[in-house]
């Protein structure tokens, strides 16, 4: 009978795997469609061998990601930059931290009827984004390329109440980020988050306005503040941040999608 309880006892201690083995770290983490899950699951199989299974959650809109991490649902998301970040804490007063920065989307101007700026006309319709963030920023890319003049002191957060000068009369329409591209049919041009131009088709090359890559936009992992120290969180951040996440970014985007390390 003794010999038996230790065959069994064997027997469950092979079923159970190697002593010590752990189950793999489950993270659910949310992405907007486009490059941002593209890279993640290049993420995937890196963070996989230090025990993190991700599970890769795709979300339309700028607004339900971080919605979502703060109530638990997720436990990291992978969409938005510093700026939008900061003024969503401010706003909702989400406790949400930036563990890594990632990757940098310059912003672009879009146009189907027009093949350079200089051919938009005066009173033209410039569509953008209706959120502060990126709304913002494109304010600050027209501003940066002379076509209007800003308030001072309007930090990353300017809104088309602080345009002081528009010696073209454009008009602006304020939509949601994700239509911006859907837009291009009804207006003279709009201002494109990298991330939804991409998979409308649209390349850098097309865009008659660029951002300079440079500046605060770069993109982040995020977290609930709670959750920042724990051993997963670096293992995401470390195989986000590989040398062969790098190279796909390189290899994939064209210059599209810019590594921040």
């Amino acid at each position: 009978m003794p010999t038996r309880r230790v065959l069994l006892s064997l027997s469950l201690a092979l079923l159970a795997g190697p002593a010590g083995a752990q189950a793999p770290q489950t993270v659910r983490i949310a992405a907007t469609p486009g490059p941002h899950a593209q890279i993640l699951e290049a993420v995937r199989p890196i963070a996989a061998r230090g025990g993190v299974d991700l599970k890769i959650i795709e979300f339309s809109d700028y607004v339900v990601p971080n919605t979502a991490l703060a109530a638990g649902e997720i436990e990291a998301n992978s969409f938005q930059n510093q700026p939008y970040l900061d003024n969503q804490k401010a706003d909702r007063g989400f406790k949400i931290e930036s563990v890594a920065q990632t990757v940098n989307f310059p912003l672009g101007v879009y146009s189907k009827r027009h093949k350079t700026w200089d051919a938009v006309p005066n009173g033209a319709r410039i569509a953008i984004q209706n959120d502060p963030t990126n709304g913002g920023r494109s304010l600050l890319l027209l501003q940066d390329k002379g076509v209007i003049k800003l308030k001072e002191g309007v930090g990353f957060k300017p809104t088309v109440a602080d345009i002081v000068e528009n010696p073209k009369r454009l008009r602006f329409v304020e939509i949601d980020a994700a239509q911006t591209p859907r837009s291009l049919d009804d207006v003279d041009a709009a201002a494109i988050n990298t991330n939804y131009a991409t998979p409308a088709g649209l390349k850098p090359s097309d865009a008659i306005l660029r951002e300079d890559p440079k500046g605060p936009y770069v993109n982040v992992l995020a977290v609930r503040a709670a959750d920042r120290d724990k051993p997963w969180v670096k293992t995401l951040v470390d195989a986000y941040r590989s040398p062969e996440v790098k190279a796909f970014v390189e290899k994939t985007f064209g210059g599209a999608v810019l590594a921040s390390w």
